[in-house]
């Protein structure tokens, strides 16, 4: 496995790449920005050039499916219909049985969105900043739709718009106690977060209270600026939203002086619009910016930051943020286009998350469950306890600071692959190929392997499928004696030629099993092989 590497880096690092353009540099990108990608996906890439891969990348997907009904628990929603605007039953049994269903529903949908993923980076950045404004869900699974959908519609747009609208999500504000902020009694968690983990980033500790970049002052101060903050609606049986309103009564009018970190600045009364005041001023500080930058610069290219890395290409990204007014497309598109980017140091440098492994599966074969709904959703809530298990519950980090793989030096995101991580990992790998899949409701859902071999360049020539599986699941390749063993494998120790006839004869007759499941165990066994390697458990 390919270690993580610090390297040096030349001043031009964010200069425009102008070096070759493969298939190689269009897979490279893609297995940085999508959950998965295809063969076909990784071709057009490469046909179509860097800049329309990347204009494509950095589009929002305007249309959202939303999570629907597929248990008969839900009381209120019928089967098949969403439940997002819909009220909770009064019976207190009854509701907590319905919250049950709806977060197994929600759980599901999540999975449902990483199988479906557009050609787009949005998906990528959504679980992004689902680890940096890390919040559990909350006791009412319309308010953690509505946090998830704040996340997707911000994923690929402003910071600055985003920090101070997720500041008054209900979610966030019940998570981490907004909502019982007060003058009254502050409540400093949110504060504390807003400046350590969600903007500017604490810095080093210098002194009794100073972190740097704030001090012990300034959470105390922002704490009193965000009091006021309250949610309703949470589980009520008549209404259908779960919302946040300011409360005039409990916020702090006095003025809000804060630190030398800051200039002494002084915070006049500002009522519902205080926070975003505050917000502003911390957002003036290139700082964050910068902390923002590393961790771009952690989830895309690298988790080792070099002095280097810092002055030469930290340090332009941060410049053109705070140029772009905390546009996040900008800084995305001039990272994903620089030099730094491919360098093929960085190919290989980062262990798949949990949800990267799973889906590098499943996506990169064309792969999708399609039966009834129940059993759709079924099998998307088996995936979703597939990455629990592997350390990854996409709706809910181990902590408010996000997945330990994203901050946690020296080992970063080799956190993902401990020897009780990688056991269950040869196991998935095994269940998604040559075992039954995952099951549910007498139903099975495995790889679709024939499609994928279809799909590929000349899926008639043994050389050149090996090739192909080789290009689309290892970021640096394999050696020849791997390659030779896996055609081997494929062919069952036949001569080519056979496969290329069995191959002609299946294509003739698709529908015939007796034809087309000697090539899908083949291709089965294959893959499980390539699953397996340690080469594709890296990015």
């Amino acid at each position: 496995m390919k270690p993580e590497e610090d390297v040096l880096v030349s001043s031009s690092a964010m200069e425009p790449y102008s070096g070759a353009w493969t298939v190689e540099e269009a897979a490279h990108l893609l297995r940085r920005s999508l959950f998965g990608p295809s063969y076909d996906q990784i071709k057009t890439a490469a046909d179509q050039g860097l800049d329309a891969t990347i204009t494509q990348l950095l589009e929002t997907i305007p249309t959202f499916t939303f999570p629907r009904t597929y248990e008969a628990d839900e009381p209120i929603a019928a089967y098949g219909t969403t439940w997002v605007n819909s009220v909770y039953p009064s019976d207190s049994t009854a509701s907590f049985n319905t919250e049950k269903t709806r977060r197994r529903s929600l759980e599901a949908w999540t999975m449902e969105r990483l199988n479906g993923q557009a050609f787009s980076l949005q998906e990528k950045m959504c679980l992004f900043w689902q680890n940096h404004f890390a919040a559990e869900p909350c006791l009412d699974a319309r308010a953690t739709y509505d946090y998830f959908r704040l996340i997707q519609n911000h994923a690929l747009g402003n910071f600055a718009t985003f920090v101070k609208e997720m500041t008054v999500n209900p979610n966030m504000l019940i998570f981490l106690n907004g909502d019982e902020n007060s003058r009254f009694s502050p409540n400093e968690n949110y504060a504390r977060e807003l400046l350590e983990l969600f903007t500017i980033g604490k810095g080093n500790h210098v002194g009794n209270g100073d972190y740097t970049n704030y001090t012990e002052f300034d959470i105390s101060s922002g704490s009193r600026i965000l009091t006021g903050w309250r949610v309703e609606g949470v589980r009520s049986s008549t209404a259908t939203k779960v919302t946040s309103f300011f409360e005039p009564w409990h916020h702090d009018t006095g003025d809000k002086t804060l630190s030398f970190r800051f200039g002494n600045q002084v915070i006049s009364d500002g009522q519902d619009q205080e926070y975003k005041t505050y917000i502003d001023l911390i957002l003036a500080n290139k700082e964050t910016a910068r902390f923002i930058c590393r961790k771009l610069y952690r989830w895309f290219v690298s988790s080792e930051i070099s002095t280097d890395v810092e002055s030469n290409v930290i340090e332009e990204m941060a410049t053109l943020m705070i140029s772009s007014d905390y546009e996040v497309k900008p800084v995305l598109e001039a990272l994903l286009k620089s030099a730094h980017f491919y360098e093929t140091v960085h190919r290989g440098a980062i262990i798949k998350n949990p949800l990267e492994f799973i889906f590098g599966m499943i996506n990169s074969t064309k792969s999708t469950p399609s039966f009834d709904l129940a059993t759709t959703y079924g099998i998307y809530k088996e995936l979703f306890i597939f990455g629990d298990s592997l350390g990854m519950e996409y709706a809910q980090p181990p902590n408010v600071g996000g997945w330990t793989a994203y901050y946690q030096a020296p080992i970063y995101s080799k956190n993902w692959v401990n020897s009780s991580y990688m056991k269950l990992r040869i196991a998935l790998a095994s269940i998604m190929t040559v075992f039954n899949g995952v099951e549910v409701g007498g139903k099975a859902f495995k790889l679709d392997f024939l499609s994928f071999l279809d799909g590929l360049s000349v899926p008639q020539d043994a050389n050149q499928v090996i090739e192909d599986i080789v290009m689309v699941f290892c970021p640096n390749g394999l050696e020849q004696a791997q390659k030779d063993a896996l055609k081997m494998m494929m062919l069952d120790s036949l001569p080519e030629f056979e496969w290329t006839q069995q191959y002609a004869d299946y294509k003739v007759d698709p529908q015939n099993t007796t034809l087309s499941e000697p090539i899908r165990q083949r291709m089965a066994n294959v893959l499980e092989q390539v699953f397996l390697l340690l080469e594709f458990q890296t990015n």
